[in-house]
């Protein structure tokens, strides 16, 4: 089931590394089950708090947090390149350790939607003694060929979209597009960056639209976010979300085998394929894999599903793990 919409209970700015502000929300029960939703994007934001549906209000205690960079939340830097030169996943795996302990909260299921579950996941194989359960949707991983199927693979589904878009990037001589892209957003060129952003909202609509044909001609962000949406996602995909070789999230199961984990995807969900789920799955004895045959990247019956994954979490007695099962 999904949940009546609730308000949080408490807003804060949570002041992390490098004079930067997290914006934080906490809603449903004070007393609750610990619980920590993590955003989409890169770049995305908690949004109108949508995803407070999923959470039995009457037994989490849910924190939502915008990301460093994204939505209400806030860096030192005036200039967005310079605010970047921190940004990596690390130091978004560190920020959420300091709302965390800020919070007073020792353990918490970990739940996330698409770029959200790769932080989701690399969160927990770096502190897997913090996490009771993860809850995911729309799976990725952000490896290098899941940021080349959906920069340039996919192209083949949407050939004349992603020619347009691939014209737009000006890339060099064996340069991947994303790539491309990234360099071009860093551009000091205002209008340079403002064609990119432009380019880059525009491919990002049509590769989910395989559902709603009719809305390909319409920018997945308002032209106000284009441009930071655009660098925070460039920037993380051009550098393997900064888990390269034996840091990927794929090459690291064994740190948290051991998790009870909840996979659910879209068979629809063409950006990313359930591939990324499905090898997840295989390398996690404690996952569960639900694949819905008529959405995509998202949809109400993945929401259903991770409800319900939700309320057993919440139910599930938790007892740290051995030492040696998080070595």
């Amino acid at each position: 089931m999904v949940y009546t919409p609730h308000e949080p209970y408490r807003t804060s700015m949570i002041a992390v590394d490098g004079g930067a502000s997290i914006s934080c929300e906490e809603s449903g029960t004070a007393d609750g089950v610990p619980a920590l939703w993590l955003h989409g994007g890169p770049g995305g934001s908690l949004g109108s708090g949508w995803y407070r549906t999923h959470f039995d209000p009457a037994r989490y205690r849910l924190v939502g947090i915008d990301q460093r960079g994204a939505g209400r939340s806030r860096t030192p830097e005036d200039d967005l390149a310079e605010a970047l030169v921190r940004q990596t996943t690390q130091q978004l795996i560190d920020d959420i350790e300091a709302v965390r302990t800020t919070l007073g909260i020792d353990t918490w299921v970990v739940a996330g939607i698409s770029w959200g579950t790769t932080l989701a996941l690399a969160y927990a194989q770096r502190h897997p003694e913090r996490v009771r359960a993860l809850a995911l949707v729309a799976v990725t991983t952000t490896s290098r060929s899941e940021v080349d199927w959906i920069t340039e693979g996919i192209g083949r589904l949407f050939p004349a979209e992603w020619d347009e878009f691939e014209r737009a990037s000006h890339r060099r001589p064996d340069e991947r597009v994303v790539d491309a892209y990234a360099r071009q957003l860093a551009s000091p060129d205002a209008r340079v960056r403002e064609a990119a952003a432009a380019a880059w909202d525009h491919w990002e609509n049509v590769h989910v639209s395989l559902d709603h044909p009719e809305l390909r001609g319409h920018g997945h962000v308002g032209p106000a976010r284009r441009e930071a949406f655009a660098r925070l996602v460039t920037h993380y995909w051009s550098n393997d979300a900064f888990l390269p070789g034996d840091q990927a999230v794929l090459a690291r199961l064994d740190r948290i085998r051991h998790i009870p984990t909840t996979l659910v995807h879209g068979r629809r969900d063409v950006s990313g394929p359930v591939v990324t789920a499905w090898r997840l799955h295989a390398g996690l004895p404690e996952s569960t894999l639900t694949i819905v045959e008529d959405e995509g990247h998202g949809g109400p019956e993945q929401s259903d599903v991770l409800s319900r994954a939700l309320d057993q979490h919440a139910d599930r007695t938790w007892t740290a793990p051995e030492a040696s099962a998080v070595i």
